[in-house]
């Protein structure tokens, strides 16, 4: 007997007889798609400091990620598909970090991962993305290793710590201040912020006055402290997390020293402020996006829409609300067929992306979005003024 072949269009048409057009439609519609799409779901994965020390820093980009994406799905989401977000706690600690990229690329098999907080969390999980080919958006971290050498997966939002120790450096110069401490963490973000320092310092040939340094998750900073309140500077910049810095902060006052104290933006203003209490005035830190309770931009006006209370305004939330928005400028343009591939390829191709009040350009041979940076100080009562 002989065996009856079927072309493509013949296998449909069996396979529809079986079981019904719509079936068949569905199934081979999913099938096109790349893991972490189905017909009404877009699966989109965090790590993130959710508990701990930095646990501030998650739940705040979380927050800010999850307001927007609840914008989005309340209006039907992207093509009748709802976003997902699923994060897991890494702790701020890369093992963790490691362990939940692993997991969350093959067994829930999401289509992205977004928004990871921090240098060594994002590099944990950099070799398993890339070679996993899933795209890693907005990250809340400027460090260079995300930067250099150029990765297809990898597309940065917000300005690097480059660009923000360099408008540290240069606001201190032209004060005439050149006599500057630098306190850093004891790992890959400390590092990459002490890069920045020792660049824009060498440019202006100065040395760097004294350093010291404190590990990841504490904030056991006396050695610190004795180290460079014996250089006596006129200014300090931290880069540390808020525990860490605060404990710095007070320890330094303690010490019978008020030098001009500044921070990049991963410091986590918000909790710095609330950390330091009353001593946080005057305390200065860099941003990497407008204002949150300005109401001169339309991005900060629908931020604050959206994000509700007051209570939960923040620099750190409302970058997670514009890496999310920007994550669905290249949802939408990668269109029906999404996937992993078409989700690089629109991103890229997007040229220009106008949020009101803050743009970000990518192309496909530069996928560092943005370089705003802006200064704040921490006035009375937490608040901050730029």
């Amino acid at each position: 007997m002989k065996t009856k072949l079927f072309s493509p269009a013949g296998r449909f048409a069996q396979i529809a007889a079986n079981i019904g057009v719509a079936s068949v439609i569905s199934m081979f519609s999913i099938g096109a798609n790349a893991q972490g799409v189905t017909n009404d779901t877009v699966l989109i994965g965090q790590s993130a400091a959710l508990t701990g020390p930095a646990a501030a820093l998650g739940n705040e980009m979380r927050l800010g990620a999850e307001a927007y994406f609840k914008v989005v799905n309340d209006a039907g989401g992207i093509n009748g598909r709802k976003i997902k977000l699923i994060s897991l706690d890494d702790g701020y600690e890369p093992d963790r970090a490691k362990a939940n990229t692993q997991k969350l690329i093959t067994e829930e098999k999401v289509l992205a991962l977004f928004g990871y907080v921090g240098t060594p969390t994002s590099n944990a999980a950099l070799p398993l993305f890339t070679e996993a080919k899933v795209p890693f958006i907005g990250a809340f971290t400027g460090a260079q290793s995300l930067r250099e050498p150029f990765n297809r997966y990898i597309f940065n939002i917000r300005a690097s710590y480059f660009d923000e120790t360099e408008n540290i450096v240069e606001h201190l110069a032209l004060q005439g201040i050149k006599n500057i401490a630098v306190f850093y963490q004891n790992d890959a973000y400390g590092k990459a912020g002490l890069a920045g320092m020792e660049r824009a310092m060498k440019k202006r040939n100065l040395p760097i006055t004294a350093l010291a340094t404190v590990e990841r998750n504490t904030a056991d900073v006396s050695d610190a402290v004795k180290k460079i309140v014996k250089a006596d500077p006129t200014a300090i910049v931290m880069i540390s997390a808020y525990k860490s810095s605060a404990a710095f902060i007070f320890e330094t006052q303690r010490a019978g020293k008020f030098p001009l104290f500044w921070n990049v933006s991963f410091v986590g203003s918000k909790a710095l402020a609330y950390e330091l209490g009353a001593s946080s005035r005057g305390v200065q830190v860099s941003q990497v996006v407008p204002f949150p309770w300005s109401t001169d931009s339309k991005i900060v006006s629908e931020y604050q829409k959206s994000i509700g209370s007051e209570a939960n305004y923040s620099f750190t939330s409302l970058e997670g609300y514009i890496a999310a928005k920007i994550l669905v400028v290249g949802l939408r343009k990668a269109g029906n067929n999404l996937s992993r591939e078409t989700l690089v390829d629109a991103l890229e191709s997007s040229s220009v992306i106008d949020l009101g009040g803050f743009k970000v350009e990518f192309s496909p041979t530069n996928h560092n979005g943005s370089s705003f940076v802006d200064l704040t100080i921490i006035s009375k009562d937490k608040k901050f003024k730029r």
